[in-house]
């Protein structure tokens, strides 16, 4: 099962925002992009590469567009933990794990 943070999802809104002030068309179509491309992740959880921030095994990436959707392997559950700008340098904190 994939799940999304409560952070991870206002990330998304926040992308959604901030697109949407030029063009809600194309804010709806990257929203969408990016939920898609989660999908499957829990047959396939292996499919992104590793942050290397992070360096650990667990806690992976995949990139779409201009952004990095970062995620946390489980026990029966693909966490979704940040969604974050390619440019932005990653800061730890930022990124939600119990």
């Amino acid at each position: 099962m994939v799940k999304w943070t409560r952070h991870a999802k206002k990330q998304l809104r926040h992308i959604h925002n901030y697109i949407a002030e030029d063009s809600p068309f194309y804010a709806k179509r990257v929203s969408e992009a990016l939920v898609k491309k989660t999908i499957g992740l829990d047959d396939l959880p292996r499919k992104g590469r590793v942050v290397p921030e992070l360096n650990e095994d667990v806690v992976r990436e995949l990139s779409l567009y201009s952004y990095r959707i970062l995620y946390e392997i489980k026990p029966n559950l693909i966490e979704i933990l940040a969604v974050i700008h390619k440019r932005r340098h990653l800061q730890i904190d930022e990124i939600s794990r119990k």
